[in-house]
């Protein structure tokens, strides 16, 4: 009778391995288990360009944010930016822009919309256009206007031009190159003589207009772009520890400073270092795959220009965290826990992209474009 009864517990157990063997060779890879922004949806490219196609040809309100040597140099913004006048100030036309030729690039090749894109597109894209924007940027009195976030917005858009293979692009980009190469130089020019790193969640934030200006410099093959924002990013945040997280985000901030430096030192640095900084720059990243360890951030009033900032955060961070979640060596076990943040982020961020508010819908859906068509991490 023992004998009996042992030999039903072995095979009982032998069962249960067979059952567990079988469980483990179906278990999905990490790719198919967590959940990244794959190809944008219709629906969303429609919201989308509909945003900007509506105010990169609308002045006003406008926000001209300059220094002027005489009052003859005060003027309206069309006369000013020629090309950039629109979306209330010239880096919101900047991004404008570029949401309209992502999703030309990368949106769906069928749209209605898209007719109207290269047409606005062409109107604003011309060489005398153009020769008016060089001639702003040339002025003495111009000093560090939209440096580094303007700027880097501006490359971030060259970046596009230059990746995507169609006829209109190269002629854009041939247009666009005189005032690429100008601002190129000046950040050259300013990157050796900044000794300390912008920690902001707004404009002047030295990470996020790093990455951006990295991305630029890959895709342009500007070695000397290269090698300096890379000497700058290890010198400002290798060493970095504890970056204080639970401190975000400021009541104004659309970029928060620690994930953003996640997001430039992952492009820099191999899956085993990063992996290795990461947990010394944020040690408390979960390994439970929760994803309510980081709460988005709150509006109260998305007709205040600056309480509004809090919808472009929720929007950059979820980029950040699924970037900075796909440069972690295979298998690490913060990745479920980033995804999920990021996944709560996105939607929340996705959601606030309205047009009922000219203060949040003339800049969100740039930040929900490069969220949703993943451009951060595909550099292509």
């Amino acid at each position: 009778m023992l004998n009996v009864k042992n030999t039903l517990i072995s095979l009982a157990l032998l069962a249960g391995f067979l059952f567990s063997l079988q469980v483990f060779a179906e278990k999905p890879d990490r790719v198919e288990r967590l959940e990244y922004p794959g190809a944008i949806t219709p629906e969303l490219a429609n919201r989308f360009s509909a945003l900007a196609l509506a105010c990169v040809q609308q002045e006003f309100p406008n926000k001209i944010s300059r220094t002027t040597d005489t009052a003859e140099a005060i003027g309206r913004p069309a006369k000013i930016f020629p090309t950039f006048y629109g979306c209330f100030d010239w880096h919101s036309a900047v991004h404008g822009h570029w949401l309209l030729i992502r999703l030309l690039r990368v949106g769906p090749q069928d749209a209605d919309w898209r007719a109207e894109a290269f047409k606005k597109l062409n109107e604003n894209f011309t060489e005398e256009n153009l020769a008016g924007e060089v001639a702003n940027f040339a002025r003495p009195a111009r000093g560090s206007w939209e440096r580094p976030y303007g700027l880097a917005w501006y490359l971030q858009l060259t970046t596009e031009l230059r990746q995507w293979d169609h006829p209109q692009a190269k002629k854009w980009l041939a247009t666009l190159t005189p005032l690429e190469q100008d601002i190129a130089d000046s950040l050259k020019a300013w990157l050796p003589k900044l000794v300390y790193p912008i920690r902001l969640g707004t404009h002047n934030q030295s990470a996020f207009a790093f990455g951006l200006m990295l991305d630029w410099a890959r895709a342009a093959n500007d070695q000397d772009m290269q090698r300096l924002v890379i000497e700058r990013s290890i010198a400002f945040h290798r060493h970095d520890i504890n970056c204080p997280l639970a401190y975000e985000p400021s009541g104004e901030d659309f970029l928060s400073p620690c994930l953003m430096e996640a997001d430039l030192m992952r492009r820099i640095l191999t899956a085993q270092e990063f992996s290795e900084w990461l947990s010394d720059f944020m040690p408390s990243i979960p390994t439970d795959g929760s994803g309510d360890w980081l709460a988005p951030g709150i509006v109260e009033d998305p007709s205040d220009g600056k309480l509004v900032h809090l919808d472009g955060v929720n929007s950059s961070r979820a980029w950040n965290l699924y970037n900075i979640a796909r440069a972690l060596p295979k298998d690490d076990p913060r990745e479920s826990a980033l995804v999920a943040a990021a996944k709560i982020h996105a939607d929340t961020g996705v959601a606030a992209v309205s047009a009922e508010h000219y203060s949040g819908s003339h800049w969100l859906a740039s930040f929900a474009t490069y969220l949703m068509t993943d451009r951060g991490w595909q550099q292509n």
